[in-house]
């Protein structure tokens, strides 16, 4: 408190601020002092002070409730099959979270989901559909048909059009007459039923080469129906296509065969780089 006292008697006034005597082998000098630390903050404003981004200049911050998982599904119709298809890497940005996802979902002994885009929202739509098609076999007694659950998932997804699912889906399966059936959606549950499609970070590279070799478009050769067995052929071409350019999709390529007869499944290695 006595130095305090002493050094405050000291202070003098020079040029409208108070001063401390400096006695030095150079001679005498006062500097500018404040007990209260207002001239210092004039000097240097910045030296005390952090901007925390609140009232000058606001940092941006981004935030995303979902995330692109990658992956690509694809999805044939035939006259008494449909071919559904999908890669098993699970990948966020540049890393790859799992080699092992499937991406194929069985809803009924004769339908198939796909999906690509955010796990979490994909597991939450299955969920969902697993829960109606429950209750709907409890009050019915029987299985959902394929053109039925269809319509279900375009309700579903339709729900949620304000905060959708990111989920991009293809739906395949066969019909009350045993033909195949394969339905495209959006995000938010605006579909078609189309002989061919397909969703994922692999779809531009896929749909070109199904327009021509499965659709027979621009082609002037004789249009023919391929077997299950010769589509299951072009898939894996496919999708090895696919993988050479696309880092999202590889490590393993589910093959699901629908038929009236029930579901065969197939496996083939894609890249794992």
């Amino acid at each position: 408190m006595a130095s305090y006292m002493q050094a405050h008697q000291n202070l003098q006034a020079k040029n409208g601020q108070m001063a401390m005597p400096v006695h030095s082998s150079e001679g005498d000098t006062t500097i500018p002092v404040s007990f209260d630390n207002s001239n210092n903050a004039n000097a240097n404003p910045s030296a005390d002070h952090i901007d925390h981004g609140v009232t000058e200049a606001p940092y941006e911050r981004r935030f995303s409730p979902y995330d692109f998982n990658g992956g690509t599904t694809l999805a044939i119709s035939g006259e008494d099959y449909a071919i559904v298809a999908a890669d098993t890497r699970l990948s966020s940005g540049y890393q790859i979270l799992s080699r092992n996802v499937t991406k194929l979902h069985e809803l009924t002994s004769k339908c198939v989901l796909g999906s690509a885009g955010c796990k979490t929202d994909i597991d939450q739509l299955r969920s969902v559909l697993d829960i109606n098609m429950k209750v709907y076999h409890h009050n019915h007694r029987k299985e959902m048909s394929t053109p039925s659950v269809a319509q279900m998932l375009g309700n579903t997804l339709y729900y949620k059009r304000f905060f959708p699912y990111y989920s991009f889906n293809v739906l395949a399966g066969v019909d009350s007459e045993g033909k195949g059936a394969v339905y495209s959606y959006d995000a938010i549950g605006s579909f078609e039923r189309t002989p061919v499609t397909a969703s994922g970070s692999g779809q531009s590279f896929l749909i070109p080469l199904l327009d021509n070799v499965i659709k027979h478009n621009n082609r002037n050769d004789e249009d023919r129906p391929l077997p299950a067995e010769e589509v299951v052929e072009i898939v894996k071409d496919a999708f090895v296509t696919a993988g050479e350019r696309d880092i999202y999709t590889g490590d393993m390529l589910e093959i699901m065969v629908i038929r009236a007869s029930g579901i065969t499944k197939i496996s083939f290695p894609l890249k794992a780089d």
